[in-house]
């Protein structure tokens, strides 16, 4: 598929880093794929994802591979969450994901999911760390899209192992221009990203 102006595949970037594209999937808070993902692929702009292959190469001095759950999120994907959200009666992954929520709408006003997305705009990435040598994904003391204060970057609770794996995913990123969202350890934002912050920049072509 051509991609709009400013936009690429990550495989073509840099095919080494590893994709666990969750939304085209089950394997989400939702329980079925999102509405815009037809393939699991990543999809980011140029910017970006030349920046996040800049720091896979330091992860690899360090015995770490990047692994990437979601990037590029259409804009229908964003509007599906808010649909999923307020039907009540969809609890399919509630005891997985979001235990401690008994109204799911509330997982927008505690700042978990946004009614528009920074993923959006194409320069927002959530992702983890594999170990290069044993292939296993880095425990960072709660799993992807877990919504609660465990997820939190900075969370006090989590062992000392996965506080310092955090760190280093932190700081490396950091280094290579993204800045994370403190709420969650996986999701991180390219600073220089080239569109603006307004609507109009929240794209909503499908990711196949």
């Amino acid at each position: 598929m051509a991609l709009p102006k400013g936009f690429v595949y990550l495989s073509e970037v840099d095919p080494t880093i590893i994709q666990d594209m969750r939304y085209a999937g089950n394997d989400n808070f939702m329980g079925r794929p999102a509405l815009g993902y037809e393939k699991p692929v990543a999809i980011l702009t140029e910017v970006a994802a030349q920046a996040l292959k800049a720091a896979q190469k330091t992860f690899a001095v360090l015995g770490y591979k990047i692994i990437v759950y979601d990037a590029y999120r259409p804009q229908s994907a964003v509007d599906d969450f808010w649909g999923w959200a307020n039907d009540k009666e969809d609890l399919l992954m509630k005891e997985i994901y979001y235990p401690d929520y008994k109204d799911k709408t509330l997982l927008f006003s505690d700042g978990f999911i946004a009614r528009l997305s920074k993923h959006s705009r194409g320069s927002a990435v959530d992702l983890s760390l594999v170990d290069s040598k044993t292939g296993e994904e880095v425990y960072m003391g709660a799993p992807f899209d877990f919504f609660g204060e465990v997820s939190h970057t900075a969370c006090p609770t989590i062992t000392d192992d996965a506080k310092r794996m955090r760190q280093i995913l932190k700081q490396v990123m950091e280094n290579h221009g993204f800045d994370n969202y403190r709420k969650e350890w996986w999701h991180y934002e390219f600073l220089n990203e080239p569109f603006p912050r307004k609507p109009e920049d929240h794209f909503n072509f499908p990711v196949r």
